[in-house]
């Protein structure tokens, strides 16, 4: 089964209001930019990628939490992250019951994480290559 389907199989499964902000959160997150990918890692996570992680979304007991891989490194002026705020490196969004998804803003977190995993990857293509050039070498 595609990582898609195993989403809309688990959305579908949340019968309560989690269902609809989960559904809601995947629908933005996949609107930000034509080229993420889902995922399905961890034993049963959604998963977005585009030159490396964006974030990971689940299900809990009374809310739907979306985690940013490199949340700590993203500009947040719309305050969306409240959770998970003294990590080095994620931060999380918390969604509960009532909380409407500010779309707009979840669409800018999106591409500042796209952004900041293309930086990345540029930052640190010269040393993959000069790495890959001396294990050609050996």
């Amino acid at each position: 089964m595609k990582p898609s389907e195993q989403i809309d199989q688990l959305i579908a499964g949340i019968t309560d209001w989690r269902g609809k902000t989960f559904a809601t959160v995947r629908k933005t997150i996949l609107a930000a930019d034509r080229d993420i990918v889902e995922e399905w890692k961890w034993m049963g996570s959604p998963v977005w990628s585009r030159d490396g992680m964006i974030a990971v979304a689940n299900a809990h007991k009374g809310k739907v939490k979306v985690t940013f891989a490199h949340g700590a490194g993203l500009p947040d002026p719309d305050k969306l992250f409240n959770a998970g705020l003294e990590g080095n490196a994620r931060r999380a969004i918390d969604f509960f019951e009532g909380d409407e998804v500010n779309e707009r803003a979840l669409k800018k977190l999106v591409l500042a994480a796209i952004e900041y995993n293309q930086l990345k990857l540029k930052k640190n293509a010269p040393a993959r290559s000069r790495a890959k050039a001396k294990s050609e070498e050996a």
